[in-house]
């Protein structure tokens, strides 16, 4: 199964950091968190890897393209300019398929611009910026049981801000700092039957959550798989830094098993 993660975004919420490379390549523990999430997927079994490149495309691209060199070690041999590298093991069984789809050009397009690569039943899609010590294997087993064109992974959130209870006359029923909301909100981690190309278009203005899932979830045909485990995405300035804190301190639950 193809695993699209979506790397065309500008990341302006993150700006200290993007001005210079697209948020995917935004380093956790001196590796970008594209090479993380990639991570979550592959220990899976999951290593066919289609990425929609957009803003900055070519720092991804050029990643890649110098992946070998720069994460194993080689011999050059300066009389014949002859290279042998050395392999170390990690990744060298992944296939990354690097594909532009434009500067502007919102998610559900930029899906349906790369349908010329999806060539099986079913596909998953996840965003750029997340890590989550999710089953990928439970979540896959979870979308094929639910019979459903697409399968989204839900999480629940701490509120940003302490929640307080009080009786008529202000005084102080409970107090929680920061508790956790009981609605899910969307984490990606989707899988789809290909037959949910049909909902796309090509258009600049498809956006993936907007019509597709909307129309998908009028249709009866979107179900939520519930991940009650760990999720952050990068989405801030303080957000890559509580990601780098965590690794810092061996406290990383997305690579606990790959470390």
């Amino acid at each position: 199964m193809k695993v699209i993660i979506m790397c065309g975004g500008k990341g302006t919420r993150l700006r200290e950091e993007t001005e210079f490379k697209p948020k995917p390549m935004v380093e956790i523990g001196g590796r970008p968190v594209l090479w993380h999430i990639m991570n979550i997927y592959a220990r899976a079994g999951y290593k066919d890897f289609v990425l929609p490149l957009g803003y900055k495309g070519e720092v991804i691209k050029q990643y890649f393209y110098d992946y070998r060199m720069r994460n194993s070690d080689f011999t050059v041999d300066l009389a014949t300019g002859d290279v042998r590298t050395h392999e170390t093991g990690c990744c060298t069984d992944w296939r990354v398929t690097l594909s532009d789809t434009g500067q502007e050009t919102l998610k559900g397009a930029r899906i349906k611009r790369i349908a010329k690569h999806i060539d099986t039943d079913r596909f998953m899609v996840t965003y750029g910026d997340g890590v989550s010590d999710i089953d990928i294997a439970k979540l896959v087993e979870f979308h094929k049981k639910s019979g459903k064109i697409g399968t989204f992974t839900g999480v629940r959130m701490p509120s940003r801000f302490g929640a307080v209870q009080t009786d008529e006359n202000g005084n102080i029923l409970s107090w929680q700092e920061k508790p956790v909301l009981n609605e899910y909100i969307n984490c990606g981690f989707f899988v789809f039957k290909r037959e949910f190309l049909d909902y796309l278009d090509e258009e600049e203005s498809c956006d993936l959550e907007k019509q597709p899932l909307e129309r998908l979830a009028a249709e009866g045909q979107l179900s939520m798989y519930p991940h009650e485990g760990f999720w952050q995405c990068m989405d801030t300035l303080r957000d890559y830094q509580k990601l780098n804190a965590m690794w810092d301190k061996g406290d990383a639950p997305w690579a606990r098993r790959w470390k």
